[in-house]
């Protein structure tokens, strides 16, 4: 399986998305438990409200670039209006040994 990222911006403040997260870490739980690798955090040099460049970034595992979209799309924090986002699929080419597909 190819490997996605999904890159979000915070567009909303920090308590309003703060909300949101317990929501979210249990959607990338249920990913976990189907098999699609999630590896998610945010950028911890820039932790804060909205507009100043606060967000993070989601690794994981699809099947096509359809899947990928349809699992991102059911994100709480996109559902909620809480993040910019885009999607891309990544090609690695050097030190993935761990992170290969079966």
């Amino acid at each position: 399986m190819p490997w996605f990222v999904k890159l979000e911006e915070g567009i909303v403040p920090k308590p309003s998305f703060d909300v949101v997260v317990p929501e979210h870490l249990s959607w990338l739980a249920e990913l976990e438990r189907r098999g699609h690798r999630p590896m998610s955090g945010y950028w911890a040099d820039r932790r804060g409200c909205s507009g100043d460049g606060a967000g993070g970034m989601l690794l994981f595992w699809a099947g096509d670039w359809a899947e990928a979209e349809a699992l991102v799309r059911h994100d709480p924090l996109i559902l909620a209006g809480c993040v910019r986002w885009t999607l891309h699929e990544w090609a690695t080419v050097f030190g993935a040994g761990h992170l290969d597909s079966p």
